[in-house]
């Protein structure tokens, strides 16, 4: 770690992985939630008075939380968390890794953070897919333009016994709006969806008054902190940016009670 200079009043920023030393985290069977879910105390307030000129004016600082671990605090920014310590001397831009059981707890962290309550949301405004008994329940964000969200698709097709709700987030390209707009008033959205992401090309009418529901799910995508596409929430209102295969999907499905 490279050491302070006197003259300089900017902090450090330190990228990577801090993994932490066994001895000094003792929470391994410890809730985060009960460690954050607190107001500010005056350290902590004073800390995020004095980190924030330090970050520029395009980031602002939501909280500051004390952690468990390494006398680091957390500060919180527009759904991301990085590290400093208690002078703001250093920024630490990283995960932390609880080396007795490999835990990531800045992933863990973000994840809470970025949780919903999932019956909140507009599922009026999304395309409605059932497989099977469809008692499993996600959504997913996504774009028509997007690849990502094309990939996930051919994912989802082999999970069975779900009801997934597609919002049509269009934050890819200039064209998606209107793409987005042809499949929400088709006659079969859901079929249009489908062959959209499998790459089937089919041009149909759709009515002039016909409203889809772009702005509104803009605004939502804004308010939930969505950088990208695919975003998934599940039913326990808990996030997740994708999956490399089928296996991970269903264990994160079988693992909602």
């Amino acid at each position: 770690m490279a050491t302070r200079s006197t003259h300089s009043t900017q902090p450090h920023i330190i990228y990577g992985t801090m993994v932490h030393k066994c001895k000094l985290l003792i929470c391994c069977g410890l809730s985060l939630l009960g460690v954050f879910a607190i107001a500010e105390t005056p350290q902590e307030a004073r800390i995020r008075k004095m980190v924030q000129p330090k970050l520029g004016q395009n980031i602002q600082v939501d909280s500051v939380k004390k952690t468990p671990y390494a006398g680091l605090f957390e500060v919180r920014t527009n759904g991301d968390i990085f590290y400093t310590d208690e002078k703001t001397d250093y920024l630490i831009i990283g995960r932390v890794v609880e080396t007795k059981t490999y835990q990531d707890l800045t992933k863990a962290r973000v994840e809470e953070i970025n949780a919903i309550n999932f019956s909140e949301l507009p599922f009026d405004s999304a395309i409605k897919i059932i497989k099977g008994h469809g008692k499993r329940v996600m959504a997913i964000f996504a774009d028509p333009n997007c690849v990502y969200c094309k990939n996930l698709h051919r994912i989802t097709q082999k999970i069975d016994n779900v009801t997934i709700f597609i919002f049509l987030l269009n934050i890819v390209s200039p064209d998606s709006a209107a793409i987005s707009r042809q499949i929400w008033c088709s006659r079969d959205p859901r079929k249009a969806w489908d062959n959209q992401m499998l790459g089937i090309t089919l041009v149909q009418e759709t009515a002039s008054d016909c409203v889809a529901p772009h702005e509104k799910i803009l605004a939502l995508g804004k308010k939930l902190k969505i950088k990208g596409t695919p975003t998934i929430y599940f039913s326990d209102g808990s996030r997740a940016a994708g999956f490399d295969d089928a296996n991970a999907l269903e264990a994160k499905l079988i693992s909602i009670k």
